[in-house]
Protein backbone atom coordinates (compact mmCIF):
# COMPACT_ATOMS: atom_id res chain seq x y z
CA UNK A 1 0.00 0.00 0.00
CA UNK A 2 2.82 2.40 0.88
CA UNK A 3 4.41 1.74 -2.51
CA UNK A 4 1.15 2.49 -4.33
CA UNK A 5 0.66 5.71 -2.37
CA UNK A 6 4.17 6.77 -3.34
CA UNK A 7 3.15 6.37 -7.00
CA UNK A 8 0.12 8.64 -6.56
CA UNK A 9 2.08 11.72 -7.66
CA UNK A 10 3.12 10.00 -10.89
CA UNK A 11 -0.44 8.85 -11.64
CA UNK A 12 -1.85 12.32 -10.91
CA UNK A 13 0.68 13.80 -13.35
CA UNK A 14 -0.46 11.26 -15.97
CA UNK A 15 -4.13 12.15 -15.42
CA UNK A 16 -3.55 15.90 -15.70
CA UNK A 17 -1.39 15.42 -18.77
CA UNK A 18 -4.10 13.33 -20.45
CA UNK A 19 -6.79 15.88 -19.62
CA UNK A 20 -4.69 18.48 -21.40
CA UNK A 21 -3.55 16.45 -24.40
CA UNK A 22 -6.85 14.60 -24.87
CA UNK A 23 -8.67 17.83 -25.63
CA UNK A 24 -6.25 19.63 -27.92
CA UNK A 25 -6.76 17.49 -31.05
CA UNK A 26 -10.57 17.84 -31.23
CA UNK A 27 -10.38 21.49 -30.15
CA UNK A 28 -7.87 22.19 -32.94
CA UNK A 29 -10.18 20.51 -35.45
CA UNK A 30 -13.29 22.44 -34.42
CA UNK A 31 -11.51 25.77 -33.95
CA UNK A 32 -9.48 25.36 -37.13
CA UNK A 33 -12.54 24.65 -39.26
CA UNK A 34 -14.35 27.67 -37.84
CA UNK A 35 -11.24 29.78 -38.57
CA UNK A 36 -11.31 28.76 -42.24
CA UNK A 37 -8.72 25.97 -42.27
CA UNK A 38 -9.27 23.39 -44.98
CA UNK A 39 -10.04 19.79 -44.07
CA UNK A 40 -6.59 18.69 -45.23
CA UNK A 41 -4.93 21.40 -43.11
CA UNK A 42 -6.79 20.23 -40.02
CA UNK A 43 -5.64 16.66 -40.73
CA UNK A 44 -2.09 17.92 -41.14
CA UNK A 45 -2.22 19.18 -37.55
CA UNK A 46 -2.83 15.62 -36.38
CA UNK A 47 0.08 14.36 -38.43
CA UNK A 48 2.28 17.11 -36.97
CA UNK A 49 1.35 15.97 -33.46
CA UNK A 50 2.51 12.42 -34.12
CA UNK A 51 5.68 13.67 -35.78
CA UNK A 52 6.44 15.52 -32.56
CA UNK A 53 5.49 12.40 -30.61
CA UNK A 54 8.11 10.40 -32.51
CA UNK A 55 10.77 13.05 -31.85
CA UNK A 56 9.87 13.05 -28.17
CA UNK A 57 10.11 9.27 -27.90
CA UNK A 58 13.61 9.35 -29.37
CA UNK A 59 14.87 12.45 -27.57
CA UNK A 60 13.47 11.97 -24.05
CA UNK A 61 15.86 9.23 -22.79
CA UNK A 62 18.82 11.24 -24.05
CA UNK A 63 17.64 14.43 -22.36
CA UNK A 64 17.06 12.54 -19.10
CA UNK A 65 20.62 11.32 -19.32
CA UNK A 66 21.85 14.91 -19.59
CA UNK A 67 19.69 16.78 -17.05
CA UNK A 68 17.82 14.16 -15.03
CA UNK A 69 14.16 13.15 -14.75
CA UNK A 70 12.69 16.25 -13.09
CA UNK A 71 14.37 18.80 -15.34
CA UNK A 72 13.53 16.76 -18.44
CA UNK A 73 9.86 16.62 -17.38
CA UNK A 74 9.86 20.39 -16.78
CA UNK A 75 11.39 20.96 -20.23
CA UNK A 76 8.78 18.86 -21.99
CA UNK A 77 5.92 20.41 -20.00
CA UNK A 78 7.15 23.88 -20.95
CA UNK A 79 7.21 22.89 -24.64
CA UNK A 80 3.66 21.62 -24.40
CA UNK A 81 2.40 24.68 -22.56
CA UNK A 82 4.06 27.03 -25.07
CA UNK A 83 2.53 25.08 -27.95
CA UNK A 84 -0.96 25.29 -26.41
CA UNK A 85 -0.78 28.95 -25.41
CA UNK A 86 0.66 30.01 -28.77
CA UNK A 87 -2.52 28.87 -30.55
CA UNK A 88 -4.25 32.11 -29.60
CA UNK A 89 -1.40 34.31 -30.89
CA UNK A 90 -1.80 33.47 -34.57
CA UNK A 91 -4.46 31.51 -36.47
CA UNK A 92 -2.39 29.94 -39.23
CA UNK A 93 -2.31 26.19 -40.01
CA UNK A 94 1.46 26.11 -40.57
CA UNK A 95 2.19 27.79 -37.25
CA UNK A 96 -0.36 25.57 -35.53
CA UNK A 97 1.38 22.53 -37.01
CA UNK A 98 4.62 23.76 -35.44
CA UNK A 99 2.82 24.20 -32.12
CA UNK A 100 1.39 20.68 -32.38
CA UNK A 101 4.88 19.28 -32.93
CA UNK A 102 5.75 20.87 -29.59
CA UNK A 103 2.73 19.32 -27.88
CA UNK A 104 3.55 15.93 -29.40
CA UNK A 105 7.13 16.15 -28.06
CA UNK A 106 5.65 17.09 -24.69
CA UNK A 107 3.36 14.05 -24.51
CA UNK A 108 6.01 11.53 -25.52
CA UNK A 109 8.67 13.13 -23.34
CA UNK A 110 6.52 13.34 -20.22
CA UNK A 111 5.33 9.75 -20.58
CA UNK A 112 8.91 8.60 -21.06
CA UNK A 113 9.98 10.28 -17.81
CA UNK A 114 7.03 8.87 -15.86
CA UNK A 115 7.52 5.36 -17.20
CA UNK A 116 11.26 5.47 -16.49
CA UNK A 117 10.43 6.56 -12.94
CA UNK A 118 7.91 3.73 -12.55
CA UNK A 119 10.32 1.19 -13.99
CA UNK A 120 12.96 2.15 -11.44
CA UNK A 121 10.58 1.81 -8.49
CA UNK A 122 8.37 -1.21 -9.20
CA UNK A 123 9.27 -4.68 -8.04
CA UNK A 124 7.99 -8.03 -9.27
CA UNK A 125 5.49 -7.97 -6.39
CA UNK A 126 4.14 -4.48 -7.13
CA UNK A 127 4.42 -4.46 -10.94
CA UNK A 128 0.91 -5.75 -11.61
CA UNK A 129 -0.81 -3.31 -9.26
CA UNK A 130 1.32 -0.40 -10.43
CA UNK A 131 0.61 -1.07 -14.11
CA UNK A 132 -3.10 -1.57 -13.41
CA UNK A 133 -3.29 1.78 -11.63
CA UNK A 134 -1.26 3.40 -14.40
CA UNK A 135 -3.67 2.14 -17.07
CA UNK A 136 -6.70 3.30 -15.07
CA UNK A 137 -5.20 6.79 -14.64
CA UNK A 138 -4.28 6.99 -18.33
CA UNK A 139 -7.47 5.63 -19.90
CA UNK A 140 -9.76 7.19 -17.28
CA UNK A 141 -8.37 10.66 -17.87
CA UNK A 142 -8.48 10.12 -21.65
CA UNK A 143 -12.18 9.21 -21.33
CA UNK A 144 -12.97 12.27 -19.18
CA UNK A 145 -11.04 14.54 -21.56
CA UNK A 146 -13.47 13.77 -24.36
CA UNK A 147 -16.36 15.19 -22.32
CA UNK A 148 -14.45 18.46 -21.94
CA UNK A 149 -14.52 19.06 -25.68
CA UNK A 150 -18.07 20.39 -25.87
CA UNK A 151 -17.51 22.81 -22.99
CA UNK A 152 -14.20 24.01 -24.39
CA UNK A 153 -15.59 24.50 -27.90
CA UNK A 154 -18.35 26.74 -26.53
CA UNK A 155 -15.86 29.03 -24.78
CA UNK A 156 -13.84 31.87 -26.25
CA UNK A 157 -10.83 30.44 -28.08
CA UNK A 158 -8.24 31.97 -25.79
CA UNK A 159 -10.07 30.71 -22.68
CA UNK A 160 -10.31 27.16 -24.06
CA UNK A 161 -6.61 26.96 -24.88
CA UNK A 162 -5.69 28.62 -21.59
CA UNK A 163 -7.56 25.89 -19.69
CA UNK A 164 -5.58 23.20 -21.53
CA UNK A 165 -2.38 25.13 -20.86
CA UNK A 166 -3.19 25.31 -17.14
CA UNK A 167 -3.80 21.54 -17.01
CA UNK A 168 -0.51 20.92 -18.81
CA UNK A 169 1.38 23.10 -16.34
CA UNK A 170 -0.48 21.54 -13.40
CA UNK A 171 0.83 18.11 -14.41
CA UNK A 172 4.28 19.37 -13.40
CA UNK A 173 3.30 20.05 -9.78
CA UNK A 174 2.80 16.48 -8.46
CA UNK A 175 6.13 15.38 -9.91
CA UNK A 176 7.94 18.51 -8.71
CA UNK A 177 6.60 18.16 -5.17
CA UNK A 178 6.97 14.40 -4.77
CA UNK A 179 9.41 13.16 -2.15
CA UNK A 180 10.26 10.06 -4.18
CA UNK A 181 14.01 10.11 -4.87
CA UNK A 182 14.90 10.66 -8.49
CA UNK A 183 16.01 7.30 -9.94
CA UNK A 184 19.04 6.58 -12.04
CA UNK A 185 18.61 7.40 -15.72
CA UNK A 186 17.96 4.33 -17.90
CA UNK A 187 19.95 3.80 -21.04
CA UNK A 188 18.21 4.94 -24.22
CA UNK A 189 16.54 2.04 -25.97
CA UNK A 190 18.25 1.16 -29.23
CA UNK A 191 15.81 1.59 -32.10
CA UNK A 192 15.88 -1.39 -34.49
CA UNK A 193 12.76 -1.40 -36.70
CA UNK A 194 14.09 -4.42 -38.60
CA UNK A 195 13.80 -6.50 -35.41
CA UNK A 196 10.01 -6.14 -35.44
CA UNK A 197 9.80 -7.26 -39.06
CA UNK A 198 12.15 -10.18 -38.38
CA UNK A 199 10.04 -11.35 -35.43
CA UNK A 200 6.62 -10.84 -36.98
CA UNK A 201 5.76 -9.19 -40.32
CA UNK A 202 2.09 -9.62 -39.43
CA UNK A 203 2.65 -7.83 -36.13
CA UNK A 204 4.16 -4.87 -37.97
CA UNK A 205 1.28 -4.77 -40.46
CA UNK A 206 -1.29 -4.94 -37.65
CA UNK A 207 0.42 -2.12 -35.74
CA UNK A 208 0.33 0.07 -38.86
CA UNK A 209 -3.38 -0.64 -39.34
CA UNK A 210 -4.01 0.06 -35.64
CA UNK A 211 -2.29 3.42 -36.10
CA UNK A 212 -4.38 4.12 -39.19
CA UNK A 213 -7.59 3.44 -37.26
CA UNK A 214 -6.73 5.18 -33.99
CA UNK A 215 -4.93 8.28 -35.27
CA UNK A 216 -7.46 8.88 -38.05
CA UNK A 217 -10.45 8.60 -35.72
CA UNK A 218 -9.00 10.70 -32.92
CA UNK A 219 -7.62 13.48 -35.11
CA UNK A 220 -10.06 13.51 -38.03
CA UNK A 221 -13.13 12.10 -36.25
CA UNK A 222 -14.32 15.59 -35.23
CA UNK A 223 -14.40 16.58 -38.91
CA UNK A 224 -16.56 13.54 -39.66
CA UNK A 225 -18.76 14.22 -36.65
CA UNK A 226 -19.38 17.81 -37.68
CA UNK A 227 -20.10 16.72 -41.25
CA UNK A 228 -22.82 14.28 -40.13
CA UNK A 229 -24.52 16.90 -37.99
CA UNK A 230 -23.07 16.48 -34.48
CA UNK A 231 -22.71 19.53 -32.28
CA UNK A 232 -19.53 20.34 -30.36
CA UNK A 233 -20.74 18.66 -27.17
CA UNK A 234 -21.91 15.61 -29.14
CA UNK A 235 -18.49 15.26 -30.81
CA UNK A 236 -17.07 14.87 -27.31
CA UNK A 237 -19.51 12.02 -26.66
CA UNK A 238 -18.63 10.59 -30.08
CA UNK A 239 -14.93 10.36 -29.20
CA UNK A 240 -15.69 9.19 -25.65
CA UNK A 241 -17.76 6.32 -27.06
CA UNK A 242 -14.73 5.24 -29.09
CA UNK A 243 -12.50 5.23 -25.98
CA UNK A 244 -15.15 3.42 -23.92
CA UNK A 245 -15.58 0.75 -26.58
CA UNK A 246 -11.83 0.18 -26.66
CA UNK A 247 -11.63 -0.09 -22.88
CA UNK A 248 -14.51 -2.57 -22.68
CA UNK A 249 -12.89 -4.78 -25.32
CA UNK A 250 -9.61 -5.30 -23.48
CA UNK A 251 -10.60 -8.14 -21.16
CA UNK A 252 -12.63 -10.32 -23.59
CA UNK A 253 -10.12 -9.81 -26.41
CA UNK A 254 -7.28 -10.62 -24.01
CA UNK A 255 -9.03 -13.85 -23.01
CA UNK A 256 -9.47 -14.81 -26.66
CA UNK A 257 -5.87 -13.90 -27.51
CA UNK A 258 -4.56 -16.15 -24.72
CA UNK A 259 -6.86 -19.05 -25.60
CA UNK A 260 -6.77 -19.12 -29.41
CA UNK A 261 -4.35 -18.42 -32.25
CA UNK A 262 -3.70 -14.69 -32.09
CA UNK A 263 -3.63 -14.42 -35.86
CA UNK A 264 -7.27 -15.53 -35.99
CA UNK A 265 -8.08 -13.01 -33.25
CA UNK A 266 -6.49 -10.19 -35.29
CA UNK A 267 -8.26 -11.34 -38.44
CA UNK A 268 -11.55 -11.57 -36.55
CA UNK A 269 -11.12 -8.07 -35.14
CA UNK A 270 -10.37 -6.70 -38.62
CA UNK A 271 -13.44 -8.42 -40.07
CA UNK A 272 -15.49 -6.85 -37.29
CA UNK A 273 -13.79 -3.50 -37.93
CA UNK A 274 -14.86 -3.59 -41.58
CA UNK A 275 -18.45 -4.22 -40.45
CA UNK A 276 -18.06 -1.39 -37.92
CA UNK A 277 -16.97 0.98 -40.70
CA UNK A 278 -19.92 -0.04 -42.87
CA UNK A 279 -22.29 0.28 -39.89
CA UNK A 280 -20.91 3.74 -39.04
CA UNK A 281 -21.39 5.06 -42.57
CA UNK A 282 -24.81 3.48 -43.07
CA UNK A 283 -26.23 4.82 -39.78
CA UNK A 284 -24.79 8.35 -40.04
CA UNK A 285 -28.20 9.75 -40.93
CA UNK A 286 -30.19 7.86 -38.28
CA UNK A 287 -29.73 10.22 -35.38
CA UNK A 288 -27.18 10.95 -32.69
CA UNK A 289 -27.74 7.74 -30.71
CA UNK A 290 -26.87 5.52 -33.67
CA UNK A 291 -23.78 7.60 -34.46
CA UNK A 292 -22.56 7.20 -30.87
CA UNK A 293 -23.27 3.46 -30.87
CA UNK A 294 -21.33 3.14 -34.11
CA UNK A 295 -18.36 4.95 -32.54
CA UNK A 296 -18.43 2.57 -29.59
CA UNK A 297 -18.58 -0.43 -31.91
CA UNK A 298 -15.68 0.97 -33.92
CA UNK A 299 -13.58 1.39 -30.77
CA UNK A 300 -14.51 -2.11 -29.60
CA UNK A 301 -13.19 -3.68 -32.81
CA UNK A 302 -10.13 -1.53 -33.57
CA UNK A 303 -8.66 -0.41 -30.24
CA UNK A 304 -7.38 -3.84 -29.05
CA UNK A 305 -5.59 -4.70 -32.32
CA UNK A 306 -2.36 -3.01 -31.22
CA UNK A 307 -2.15 -5.06 -28.02
CA UNK A 308 -2.91 -8.33 -29.84
CA UNK A 309 -0.30 -7.47 -32.48
CA UNK A 310 2.39 -6.75 -29.89
CA UNK A 311 1.57 -9.96 -28.00
CA UNK A 312 1.84 -11.94 -31.25
CA UNK A 313 5.18 -10.33 -32.11
CA UNK A 314 6.57 -11.04 -28.64
CA UNK A 315 5.67 -14.72 -29.08
CA UNK A 316 8.60 -14.91 -31.51
CA UNK A 317 11.07 -12.86 -29.43
CA UNK A 318 13.51 -13.85 -26.73
CA UNK A 319 13.44 -12.21 -23.30
CA UNK A 320 16.45 -10.02 -24.07
CA UNK A 321 14.76 -8.71 -27.24
CA UNK A 322 11.54 -7.53 -25.59
CA UNK A 323 12.54 -3.93 -24.82
CA UNK A 324 13.91 -3.27 -28.31
CA UNK A 325 10.96 -5.06 -29.92
CA UNK A 326 8.47 -2.89 -28.04
CA UNK A 327 10.32 0.23 -29.19
CA UNK A 328 10.41 -1.02 -32.78
CA UNK A 329 6.65 -1.65 -32.76
CA UNK A 330 6.10 1.83 -31.30
CA UNK A 331 8.21 3.20 -34.16
CA UNK A 332 5.91 1.61 -36.75
CA UNK A 333 2.85 2.85 -34.87
CA UNK A 334 4.28 6.39 -34.96
CA UNK A 335 4.98 6.10 -38.70
CA UNK A 336 1.40 5.03 -39.38
CA UNK A 337 0.00 7.69 -37.07
CA UNK A 338 2.00 10.43 -38.81
CA UNK A 339 0.68 9.47 -42.23
CA UNK A 340 -2.93 8.68 -41.34
CA UNK A 341 -4.57 12.00 -40.29
CA UNK A 342 -3.41 14.02 -43.30
CA UNK A 343 -4.25 11.20 -45.72
CA UNK A 344 -7.75 10.64 -44.39
CA UNK A 345 -8.53 14.36 -44.15
CA UNK A 346 -7.46 14.81 -47.77
CA UNK A 347 -9.75 11.93 -48.76
CA UNK A 348 -12.64 13.52 -46.87
CA UNK A 349 -12.04 16.79 -48.73
CA UNK A 350 -12.09 14.96 -52.05
CA UNK A 351 -14.83 12.33 -51.53
CA UNK A 352 -16.86 13.33 -48.49
CA UNK A 353 -16.92 12.28 -44.80
CA UNK A 354 -17.61 8.60 -45.51
CA UNK A 355 -14.14 8.35 -47.11
CA UNK A 356 -12.65 8.24 -43.59
CA UNK A 357 -14.20 4.86 -42.90
CA UNK A 358 -13.80 3.55 -46.44
CA UNK A 359 -10.06 4.11 -46.14
CA UNK A 360 -9.86 2.52 -42.69
CA UNK A 361 -11.86 -0.49 -43.88
CA UNK A 362 -9.47 -0.86 -46.84
CA UNK A 363 -6.59 -1.06 -44.37
CA UNK A 364 -8.34 -3.79 -42.39
CA UNK A 365 -9.18 -5.77 -45.53
CA UNK A 366 -5.48 -5.65 -46.44
CA UNK A 367 -4.63 -6.89 -42.93
CA UNK A 368 -7.10 -9.78 -43.27
CA UNK A 369 -5.53 -10.89 -46.55
CA UNK A 370 -1.99 -10.50 -45.22
CA UNK A 371 -2.88 -12.39 -42.06
CA UNK A 372 -4.31 -15.33 -44.02
CA UNK A 373 -1.21 -15.42 -46.20
CA UNK A 374 1.11 -15.39 -43.18
CA UNK A 375 -0.75 -18.34 -41.65
CA UNK A 376 0.40 -20.40 -44.61
CA UNK A 377 4.05 -19.44 -44.02
CA UNK A 378 4.53 -20.60 -40.43
CA UNK A 379 2.63 -22.11 -37.56
CA UNK A 380 1.71 -20.39 -34.35
CA UNK A 381 4.30 -20.87 -31.58
CA UNK A 382 3.51 -23.41 -28.86
CA UNK A 383 4.98 -21.28 -26.06
CA UNK A 384 3.31 -17.89 -25.96
CA UNK A 385 3.63 -14.75 -23.87
CA UNK A 386 0.79 -13.37 -21.79
CA UNK A 387 -1.58 -10.93 -23.42
CA UNK A 388 -1.41 -7.52 -21.77
CA UNK A 389 -2.82 -4.15 -22.66
CA UNK A 390 0.05 -2.25 -24.30
CA UNK A 391 -0.20 1.57 -24.04
CA UNK A 392 1.19 3.57 -26.98
CA UNK A 393 3.07 6.03 -24.83
CA UNK A 394 6.86 5.83 -25.21
CA UNK A 395 9.77 3.71 -26.38
CA UNK A 396 10.42 2.80 -22.72
CA UNK A 397 7.06 1.09 -22.15
CA UNK A 398 8.72 -2.22 -23.03
CA UNK A 399 10.83 -1.98 -19.87
CA UNK A 400 7.67 -1.90 -17.77
CA UNK A 401 5.89 -4.65 -19.68
CA UNK A 402 8.79 -6.96 -20.52
CA UNK A 403 8.69 -9.15 -17.43
CA UNK A 404 4.89 -9.06 -17.34
CA UNK A 405 4.80 -10.94 -20.64
CA UNK A 406 6.71 -13.94 -19.35
CA UNK A 407 4.46 -16.55 -17.82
Amino acid sequence: MRMMISFAALFLSVALLQLSSGGVGPLDALTGLSAGFSTAEVGFLGSAHFFGFFIGCWWAPRLMGSVGHSRAYATFTAMGAIGLAAHVVIADPWFWALFRIGSGICIAGCYTVIEAWLQAKVTNETRGRAMGSYRIADMGASFVAQFMIGALANLETYIAYNILTILCCASLLPLALTRIPQPETPKATRLRPALAWACSPLGVAAVLVAALSSASFRMVGPIYGQAVGLGADQIGYFLAAFVAGGALAQYPVGWLADKYDRRWVMIGLSVAAVFACVFTVSTSGNGTTMVLLAAGFFGLTTFPIYSVATAHAHDFATSDQRVELSAALMFFFAVGAIAAPYTTSALIAAFGPAALFYFISAGHIALILFGLSRMRVRRAPEDRTRYIYAPRTSFLIGRLLGRSRDR
